[in-house]
């Protein structure tokens, strides 16, 4: 991975993190902080969920969320998406998404 990328992958992290704090949840990057290729994108206070961070214009959502999935560790693997001057988007499991409705109810 260039440079670049790298750069534009931590930035999409830090506005990942970002977001989350506007909706009233603690969130921070979380790969400056252990580093390792199985630390979290973002470390954040919402149970059970383990989140991918993806800022990129061409997104393959199986291997994204494959890659999630791989990482989750016994957690909900949800993928954070955004293009370029696009909002930020979700991909989950269609079972994961109706247990994650479940327990809000």
């Amino acid at each position: 991975m260039g440079r670049m990328s790298k750069e534009k992958g931590k930035r999409g992290e830090r506005e990942c993190a970002a977001l989350l704090r506007e909706h009233g949840f603690t969130a921070r990057r979380g790969q400056q902080f252990s580093g390792g290729d199985g630390s979290p994108d973002v470390v954040h206070s919402i149970d059970g969920v383990h989140i991918e961070v993806k800022y990129v214009e061409r997104f393959n959502l199986y291997d994204a969320l494959e890659q999630a999935t791989i990482d989750a560790d016994y957690q909900i693997p949800v993928v954070f998406h955004r293009r370029k001057r696009k909002p930020w988007t979700v991909v989950l499991k269609a079972d994961d998404f109706l247990h994650l409705l479940k327990g809000a109810k």
